[in-house]
């Protein structure tokens, strides 16, 4: 079941960042109280291979999302421990030291399971969610775990997003921003 056009359904979850800050309260609250939206990104597993790519990456566009007024969080079943462990190891260990957005810890599983996005083993698939300021989702993702994202993709949904709440403009296919 599609979360589009649906109020995205916020769980109080842990989330911790680079500097070891383990908040208990909703990590989405920064969102709401600041009227901005959220890029929510789920991936499989700490200290994997393609997800080091994926959060880095989304580190090195963490800039173009601000600019949009977009909060990038990752999430994923691992605990807030290993997070900081991971956040801690350098890149080329494999790690993802230098990302200084939260990391949501669903130890419980229960976003995840409301969601819909865990396998057979009970590990998240690769699940994207882009929230308004309102808390409506207005793109969903969901994609297996060996197939990797790219990141400016979102950038060009949020940018449709802005143009046709602006300008109530639609874009067709293949549509960018043309700054």
């Amino acid at each position: 079941m599609s979360l589009v056009g649906k109020q995205f359904p916020y769980q109080e979850v842990k989330a911790i960042n680079y500097l070891g800050d383990i908040s208990n309260i909703n990590p989405f609250q920064k969102a709401v109280d600041e009227n901005k939206k959220i890029l929510l990104f789920w991936y499989p597993k700490d200290f994997s291979f393609v997800c080091p790519t994926e959060i880095n990456s989304f580190q090195e566009k963490l800039s173009e999302f601000e600019k949009r007024d977009t909060i990038v969080i990752g999430a994923s079943c691992d605990t807030v421990e290993v997070h900081f462990a991971w956040l801690n190891t350098p890149i080329d260990d494999g790690g993802i030291e230098g990302v200084t957005y939260p990391l949501i810890s669903d130890t419980s599983r229960k976003l995840s399971k409301v969601l819909n996005i865990l396998d057979d083993e009970s590990i998240p698939y690769r699940a994207t969610y882009l929230i308004d300021s309102s808390g409506e989702v207005f793109y969903e993702s969901i994609n297996h775990m060996f197939i990797g994202r790219k990141i400016d993709e979102y950038l060009r949904v949020i940018d449709a997003k802005i143009l046709n709440e602006q300008k109530g403009e639609v874009c067709l296919a293949d549509w960018e921003n043309k700054k």
